[in-house]
C-alpha cells in the first residue's frame, strides 16, 4: 500500500533465518519495504522468504558468510542490483558463546569477533554509501542503520567477557558512526535487547548452556516479535526524529 510507512523502501536484514532477524524482516515487509534477507542456513531462509511472499510482500534471500569481506560487499551489491536501492540496514547477525576465559578456546572467541564485529563492519562499510544515496533521493528523506546489540553491551557479567567485548564495542562504534552520518541524513541507532527466547541460547553447550537456559526459563523472556516491533518503531519515525538508543528488557529481568 502506498500509505505504508516504508512503501518504496528497501531493507537488508542480516541473520534473518530465525529469531529477531526473521521477525524483523517479516515486520518491515508488512510496513511496505522490499526486504533482502541474509543468513547462512538456506533452508530456513527460504522458509521465511516464502512466508513473507504468501502475505503478498516482496522478499529475497541470500545465503552468505558475512565474515568474509568480499561476500559482505557482494551481498550489499546484490541487494542494490536486484531491488534498486538500499534504505534500511539491520545488522542483526551474531553469535553468543559463553564460558569462563580459563576454559574457553580461542577459536570460540575468534568466531564471535569474526561475526559480531568484523562481519558487521564489512556489511556496514559496503552499505553506507548506498544509504547516503537513498537518503538524498527517497521521499522519506532519510535512511536508517540499526545495530542489534544487547544488555551485554551495558552490563558485564562473569563468563561472557568476549561477548561483552563485541557488544560494548558495537555500542561505541554505533555512537561514533551516528555522529559522522548526521549531516548525510542517515540515522544510526542501536537496540539493546535483554533476554529473548531465541535460538541464541541453543548455541551454548554443557553446564554453560544449561545455566543460560535456566535463566531464560526463570522469567518471561522477550519474544523475537517484541524486538522486531522496537526496530520497526525506530525506522518508521518521521525524518525529524532519531531514536539513537533503545534498551528493551524483559519486564522481570534484573540485569
Amino acid at each position: 500500500m502506498a500509505d505504508d510507512p516504508l512503501s518504496g523502501a528497501v531493507a537488508l536484514v542480516t541473520g534473518a533465518s530465525s529469531g529477531i532477524g526473521a521477525a524483523t524482516a517479516r515486520r518491515l515487509a508488512r510496513e511496505g519495504a522490499a526486504v533482502m534477507l541474509v543468513a547462512r542456513r538456506r533452508d530456513r531462509l527460504d522458509e521465511v522468504v516464502s512466508g513473507i511472499e504468501k502475505n503478498g510482500d516482496l522478499a529475497y534471500g541470500l545465503e552468505a558468510d558475512l565474515t568474509r569481506p568480499e561476500i559482505a560487499d557482494e551481498v550489499v551489491q546484490q541487494t542494490v542490483d536486484r531491488l534498486g536501492r538500499l534504505d534500511v540496514l539491520i545488522n542483526n547477525a551474531g553469535i553468543m558463546l559463553l564460558g569462563p576465559a580459563l576454559h574457553t578456546t580461542v577459536a570460540e572467541w575468534d568466531r564471535m569477533v569474526a561475526l559480531n564485529v568484523a562481519g558487521l563492519l564489512h556489511v556496514t562499510h559496503a552499505a553506507v554509501p548506498h544509504l547516503i544515496g537513498s537518503a538524498a533521493t527517497s521521499p522519506r528523506q532519510v535512511a536508517d542503520l540499526v545495530n542489534v546489540s544487547s544488555t551485554s553491551g551495558r552490563v558485564a557479567r562473569p563468563g561472557s567477557s568476549v561477548y561483552n567485548l563485541t557488544k560494548f564495542g558495537l555500542n561505541g562504534f554505533t555512537e561514533s558512526l551516528r555522529q559522522e552520518l548526521i549531516t548525510e541524513h542517515v540515522r544510526v541507532s542501536v537496540i539493546e535487547p535483554g533476554t529473548v527466547d531465541t535460538e541464541l541460547v541453543d548455541h551454548l553447550a554443557g553446564v554453560v548452556g544449561a545455566a543460560a537456559r535456566r535463566q531464560v526459563d526463570g522469567i518471561e523472556a522477550l519474544r523475537a516479535d517484541d524486538v522486531a516491533d522496537a526496530i520497526t518503531y525506530i525506522v518508521t519515525r518521521d525524518r525529524r526524529i532519531a531514536v539513537n538508543e533503545l534498551l528493551v528488557r524483559a519486564a522481570e529481568q534484573t540485569w
